[in-house]
């Protein structure tokens, strides 16, 4: 049987350095001619992008709370098929986030844990908090342990020296400080890998960076598996015969978009059209309906403003009927305006009467499970959704002409309808919800308004 090798990369806490030493191990595997599956544990849209930038390979979101165990299990077999290492990139600490922590999905996956340990302001005290780590959870295998922002010779010696006799995890390696391979951020995050945060020189450098500081045979060696055979558990799809043709804004300024979404809505029968409301002058033609993924429309809000005749092709089919669905940036984007920190204010679509007014700090964050209140395209009252909420914004007024058909906890109501139109700030990933899905392609092809 071809061998196969696949492994958790978890932090001690969030800023661990994690993602750097994920893209940097994913790097130097794919340089050794290996065929490597990325994943990201949790709701992130952006470590994914930097995964596909390295490997050339789409990584899919598991995530246990959002989309559910058995779409877990069936998409890291089915997406691991022909390759020979799966690398799944955590989220903050290891044990951060009950069902949804990164040490949960390695226990479902039954996958040893890499951790990475930021030693920049500590020496032989991070043999305690790896022996901390190892200790907390009987049902997680540590397997191995990489030591970060490690400053020199004598910073390593220190550490190495303390481990022996203290800690079970194999040493993989001291990874030093270096800013060259730092990735910029902005307040959703670090940029986008379709942005090319890291050149090809500098990835060049981290792969042989890797390779010098880290030991990946030993690597693969205790993260090798003999089966990917989990529980054999599946997620029935049926295709639909009938193709509609669903518009899909896809560009700079919306870009957060579950993968798996796309494959789920093909499923169900729509066929994506992608477009640009930053740059095209009109949709796309012939499609049923129209969906406005999030991303950064607060970041080129002068640009998606100017585009005047794209603003009154997306208005002008939402008043026709039409069927528009928008999340977070794509939200903003149907609303009156966004209004800037400085408090410029850019014209939008208008189809909903709101006013996204910019915060310098996070507004809402975390998992959210919203059960419709009203029946839409998406389903029935009483049917409930998966998704996520992350933005610096909030609606400066709310009118009540506009029902919410959202309920979420704590008697908060979000997810805004007019005529066919439907935005709100949650992020819904379909995995847990495919029968609204085929209610949702069935609604667009049963709709008369086209683009």
């Amino acid at each position: 049987m071809k061998s196969f090798s696949a492994f958790l990369i978890g932090g001690t806490s969030s800023g661990s350095g994690k993602t750097t030493l994920t893209l940097g191990i994913m790097a130097a595997l794919k340089a050794r001619g290996l065929k490597v599956q990325p994943f990201k544990c949790g709701p992130d849209f952006i470590d994914p992008s930097l995964h596909k930038m390295v490997t050339g390979q789409t990584s899919p979101n598991l995530d246990l709370r959002m989309c559910g165990r058995k779409f877990c299990h069936s998409s890291f077999i089915n997406r691991n098929s022909g390759k020979d290492v799966a690398v799944v990139e955590g989220v903050m600490g290891l044990f951060d986030g009950g069902i949804a922590s990164s040490a949960a999905l390695a226990v479902e996956l039954k996958l040893p844990v890499i951790l990475v340990v930021d030693a920049r302001s500590a020496a032989e005290s991070v043999a305690a908090v790896v022996k901390g780590f190892e200790v907390y959870s009987d049902k997680v295998e540590i397997a191995g342990v990489i030591f970060n922002r490690v400053g020199s010779t004598r910073h390593r010696e220190l550490i190495e020296g303390a481990m022996p006799g203290v800690c079970k995890s194999e040493i993989l390696g001291f990874f030093p400080r270096d800013i060259r391979f730092e990735i910029p951020d902005r307040h959703l995050g670090l940029y986008m890998g379709e942005e090319n945060p890291l050149d090809d020189e500098q990835l060049f450098q981290l792969a042989n960076a890797i390779e010098t500081h880290l030991d990946l045979d030993k690597l693969l060696t205790i993260s090798s598996r003999s089966s990917l055979q989990l529980d054999g558990v599946t997620v029935e799809i049926v295709p639909k015969s009938e193709k509609v043709r669903l518009a899909v804004a896809r560009d700079k300024a919306f870009c957060f978009y579950y993968d798996d979404n796309f494959k789920i809505l093909e499923q169900s029968g729509a066929e994506l059209v992608f477009f640009s409301p930053l740059s095209d002058i009109d949709l796309p033609e012939n499609c049923k309906g129209i969906y406005l993924g999030g991303g950064y429309p607060e970041l080129y809000a002068e640009k998606l403003s100017a585009n005047k005749t794209m603003l009154a092709a997306i208005h002008g089919f939402g008043e026709s009927g039409g069927i528009i669905y928008g999340e977070c940036g794509g939200f903003m984007y149907l609303c009156k305006q966004i209004l800037s920190l400085s408090k410029q204010s850019y014209a939008m679509s208008g189809l909903l009467p709101f006013t996204v007014k910019m915060k310098p700090r996070l507004s809402r964050l975390g998992y959210r499970n919203p059960q419709l209140i009203r029946s839409c395209f998406f389903g029935e009252p009483g049917q409930d959704l998966h998704g996520h909420e992350f933005h610096y914004s909030e609606l400066m007024e709310y009118e009540d002409s506009v029902p919410a058909i959202y309920q979420l906890q704590n008697n908060i109501r979000e997810g805004y309808m007019y005529k066919n139109v439907l935005g709100g700030y949650l992020h819904l990933h379909f995995a847990r919800s495919v029968s609204n899905i085929n209610t949702f392609v069935n609604s667009l092809r049963n709709s008369s308004v086209i683009t």
